[in-house]
């Protein structure tokens, strides 16, 4: 095994794992404003976000630290070291805020811009979600790994609201045939996907720091991901105001029938 990369993932489980304390105390009680681009952000974001680059870079100093709460006003930063740690520090900030436990702290290690780990604090839970190809996928203590059962009534899919009238009319079948999750966290939506407690997650709003440790999650969980445009990996350059990157992902079955629904065959 790499030894970069094992330290790296070592030292990214331990900086993620002491801001849960504060991530705790801070949950419903926490100042909040409106950025904008109409998402809320709290104190408590930037100051996760800030803590943990703080331990990562006492340890790797040469690496690239990606974060949503980066200055917007900064220049588009390229992605030149080998490692590069792309953080969302409260993904679900909204929930956070109103005291929703639905939130998380999602952090991911890259290496020449793939995301190789993931680690995703999972508030509800109290548990890491964690892995990488290669490394296992870990729900908790427990191996996990993406459901396999093919999709029907019964089947749970993650999804972020609210829609255009074009794609709910597209997603006719998806909305009206399966029981839907609105978790008001793009991360956990995949994650949980990762580890089989939904068949799968479609996003349309997704940003890179809220998928990135995800992608690295599906990706241990023998998942699919399929970008319904252009793939953002390798990652070369990061700026806190990069578009979404719409995707769908989660098990085989779920992305089979998520590309018949998208991607009809043709007569």
């Amino acid at each position: 095994m790499d030894k970069q990369l094992k330290h790296r993932i070592n030292a990214g489980q331990v900086a993620v794992m002491n801001q849960v304390d504060f991530f705790h105390r801070q949950f419903g009680d926490v100042k909040s404003d409106w950025k904008e681009d109409d998402t809320r952000v709290t104190f408590a974001d930037f100051a996760i976000s800030e803590k943990i680059f703080a331990e990562l870079r006492k340890s790797f100093p040469k690496d690239d630290y990606c974060s949503e709460e980066s200055n917007p006003m900064d220049e588009v930063q390229e992605l030149q070291a080998r490692y590069a740690w792309m953080l969302d520090p409260i993904d679900g900030t909204n929930n956070y805020a109103l005291g929703i436990p639905i939130c998380a702290i999602s952090l991911a290690l890259l290496k020449n811009g793939m995301p190789v780990y993931g680690f995703l604090y999972d508030m509800s839970r109290k548990i890491l979600i964690k892995g990488g190809p290669g490394f296992g996928l870990y729900d908790g203590r427990s191996l996990a790994k993406v459901k396999t059962s093919p999709m029907n009534s019964q089947s749970l899919v993650g999804l972020h609201f609210p829609l255009r009238p074009d794609v709910c009319d597209q997603l006719r079948p998806l909305l009206t045939g399966h029981r839907l999750r609105s978790l008001g966290s793009g991360a956990l939506n995949l994650a949980y996907a990762a580890v089989g407690r939904l068949d799968g997650a479609l996003d349309y709003k997704v940003k890179v720091w809220d998928m990135a440790a995800a992608y690295a999650l599906l990706a241990a969980g023998g998942g699919g991901i399929h970008f319904l445009e252009e793939s953002v990996f390798p990652l070369r350059k990061f700026h806190p105001q990069l578009p979404s990157a719409p995707l769908f992902a989660g098990s085989l079955p779920f992305c089979q029938y998520m590309k018949g629904l998208l991607h009809p065959p043709s007569d």
